[in-house]
């Protein structure tokens, strides 16, 4: 596979490489985590949205997230804080749009009052959903930049 480089927005920056996760519909939060939210204890977060077939059943503990956006309710920043705090947030979250307010709401304050990055980039574009594929990977770097393949 041949090197792939798209350049984002860091909303809170970071150098990672790991596998691609990707989702090609929203991530519903609050669907996604809630079995981790209030299913009880748990070491791993299974997605639990029954309508995101790229990521329902799949632990996504630490992952490299690849969505378009975030979807839901108003839950949705204190669901990912709460995943932080309980140390099965994803490493990074790379948005092909604009990242949602909650959503970033919910990063800043895990990142802030937890101490709990999750690298975000948004503004990747379509090009970008479209080249990335679960198993991929990705390095991200610190000024947004973002290489898929070897």
């Amino acid at each position: 596979m041949a090197k792939k480089t798209f350049k984002g927005r860091p909303i809170l920056s970071g150098d990672l490489e790991g596998p691609a996760m990707v989702s090609h519909i929203g991530l519903n939060t609050l669907s996604t985590y809630k079995a981790v939210m209030f299913g009880g204890a748990s070491d791993k977060a299974i997605c639990s949205d029954g309508d995101n077939k790229d990521l329902y059943g799949k632990d996504i503990t630490g992952a490299i997230l690849c969505i378009p956006q975030t979807i839901g309710s108003t839950t949705g920043g204190f669901v990912l804080m709460g995943v932080a705090k309980l140390g099965l947030a994803p490493k990074a979250m790379l948005f092909a749009n604009h990242v949602d307010s909650l959503a970033i709401g919910g990063l800043l304050m895990a990142d802030i009052w937890m101490d709990k990055r999750i690298i975000a980039i948004d503004l990747l574009g379509q090009d970008f959903l479209d080249a990335v594929n679960t198993g991929d990977p990705v390095k991200i770097h610190e000024d947004g930049t973002v290489e898929i393949g070897a």
